[in-house]
């Protein structure tokens, strides 16, 4: 079935939702409105001048990210143009806002159960779409997990931002009972979709999909679940492949598989929150 608007309705046991909803445990609403706006009301939004762009612009003219080219290792920050900004709806810092771009298809896969493939062409750099969800706290998604049998899917993603101060900023997200279609995609070792941590109006950060890549028509779309930025891993991202637990098969059939999924021993912390810092 195609999945190119959103609708709300309930399908395989998941209540479908364009944006982050509040879960238990969730520090802050996603929906709540926190940033001022910027003023550029006869301007364009501009670095130096808009208060949503720090050092410079995000996306290009053709609307892509800037930063998917880059040769940093991490991600930076992405503010977009929000609500109580006077710049206009065609301002080219609100791409993410927008929603769906491109016609996007759910697909029965051979070995990966459900899977998400794209019906058309998509440039590198271009916004995909979301994995939206439940936003949880630590203790929920602890629990949540321990309910959980190596036969279940684990839908909750860990995302950590370390800022410059050297604090980290977690986001916890579930979309296995409410949630969009980011949560047909699978994981990759050689993924087409790179996920970028995107704010609006609120702290809690859209987890966005942008294309790593010239995407064909027909080709399933994937993202890497241990969250490597292009493909680069350190030595933290190894610590969380292993650990001796059971693990599930990957079937991504890439030339670098790593044979299996990632995995985040941190999230099965039965006693206390990990030292993440």
């Amino acid at each position: 079935e195609e999945l190119g608007c959103y609708y709300q309705k309930k399908r395989n046991g998941c209540w479908y939702t364009p944006d982050h909803v509040a879960g238990p445990g969730a520090d802050t609403d996603p929906t709540q409105i926190t940033f001022p706006g910027c003023s550029c009301l006869q301007t364009p939004c501009l670095p130096g001048t808009c208060s949503c762009l720090r050092n410079k612009e995000n996306y290009d003219a053709n609307l892509r990210l800037r930063a998917i080219g880059s040769e940093t290792e991490r991600a930076e920050p992405v503010f977009e143009c929000n609500v109580l900004c006077q710049c206009s709806d065609q301002c080219k810092n609100r791409v993410v806002q927008r929603g769906l771009q491109f016609h996007l298809q759910v697909f029965k896969t051979e070995k990966k159960g459900w899977g998400l493939r794209t019906l058309e062409f998509i440039p590198k750099g271009r916004f995909v779409c979301e994995y939206a969800g439940e936003v949880l706290g630590f203790a929920e998604v602890q629990r949540r997990i321990q309910l959980q049998t190596i036969h279940d899917s684990n839908y909750i993603i860990a995302v950590r931002e370390h800022v410059y101060n050297g604090q980290v900023i977690e986001t916890f997200v579930d979309p296995a009972h409410i949630g969009n279609i980011g949560r047909f995609l699978n994981h990759s070792c050689e993924p087409n979709l790179l996920m970028i941590p995107v704010r609006i109006d609120s702290m809690v950060p859209k987890l966005a999909l942008f294309a790593a890549k010239d995407i064909m028509p027909e080709e399933e779309l994937s993202y890497d679940y241990s969250g490597r930025f292009l493909n680069l891993m350190d030595s933290k991202n190894k610590e969380r492949l292993g650990n001796g637990k059971p693990r599930k098969p990957c079937y991504c059939g890439a030339k670098s598989c790593a044979a299996f999924l990632p995995y985040d021993s941190s999230l099965y912390c039965p006693s206390e929150k990990p030292n993440v810092s």
